[in-house]
């Protein structure tokens, strides 16, 4: 697993500057990076600055409906964007793609976390070996904090779309149930049996918890993990950042965690 290669001191530019925002900031500083441009909602003429441009990366955490114009002021200064901003693939993924083609360099990751990384490895090889039990039906609960405004996680269909590739009586999946913070439950119960169902959650200021179920007439499996803070996902975005600095291209944990 390549976490800790040598680290190239880097300038950092952050864009988005909330409560995930500040602790990179804390945790590339102590790891001896420079931040030479913090970019917000309400200084967005930075993005042409000679401090921004200056920048070896841009770390992104903002909002679905910016988040992709943020990459493209970002680019437009020659600058590499590492970003965990969900929401936006759907509409623009394929502009991204072709932004990349074009030279320019994009890490992205619906969720940074270390210990992520590690559950979607078990969650890929677990849908391998239940592709061999069809009795086990799967299904998907994510929780996270009042303040994400979509849902299903961008994390929660990753690791959606990881079981669809492995178990052949999922051929896709399909939003479930949310339950708002005053607990009303919205959306449809009641999906056909070849969809993988994500349910959310939004409660108090849960970091995220994911939670993979298998269940049959005779037992239950289920997997999850427990965000307990935002540091693991503030650690990997520099670590993404410190791998993206020597390389090019559209980047993911894959690339970043070799299992």
């Amino acid at each position: 697993m390549h976490i800790f290669f040598t680290i190239k001191i880097m300038k950092i530019a952050l864009i988005g500057y909330g409560k995930m925002g500040k602790m990179i900031e804390q945790i590339a500083l102590s790891r001896g990076h420079e931040i030479v441009c913090i970019i917000d909602i309400d200084n967005q003429d930075d993005f042409e600055s000679d401090a921004f441009k200056s920048a070896d990366v841009a770390i992104e955490f903002t909002a679905p409906m910016v988040a992709y114009n943020n990459y493209l002021r970002a680019f437009k200064a020659g600058v590499k964007v590492v970003s965990g901003s969900t929401g936006w693939i759907k509409e623009h993924g394929d502009d991204v793609k072709k932004l990349i083609e074009q030279g320019n360099t994009l890490f992205w990751a619906s969720n940074f976390s270390v210990g992520v990384a590690i559950f979607s490895a078990v969650n890929k090889y677990l849908a391998k070996i239940m592709n061999q039990f069809p009795d086990y039906d799967v299904k998907m609960e994510e929780v996270h904090h009042i303040h994400k405004l979509d849902h299903p996680s961008g994390t929660g269909i990753t690791l959606a779309e990881q079981i669809v590739d492995n178990l052949d009586r999922k051929n896709g999946w399909e939003i479930g149930t949310l339950t708002a913070p005053d607990g009303t439950v919205s959306g449809e119960a009641e999906h056909a049996a070849d969809k993988l169902v994500i349910d959310s959650v939004r409660r108090g200021e849960v970091p995220g918890i994911h939670s993979i179920t298998y269940n049959s007439e005779a037992d239950q499996i289920t997997i999850t993990h427990d965000a307990h803070s935002r540091q693991g996902f503030a650690l990997g975005a520099v670590l993404a950042a410190e791998f993206t600095a020597t390389h090019t291209g559209l980047l993911t944990t894959d690339d970043l965690f070799n299992f």
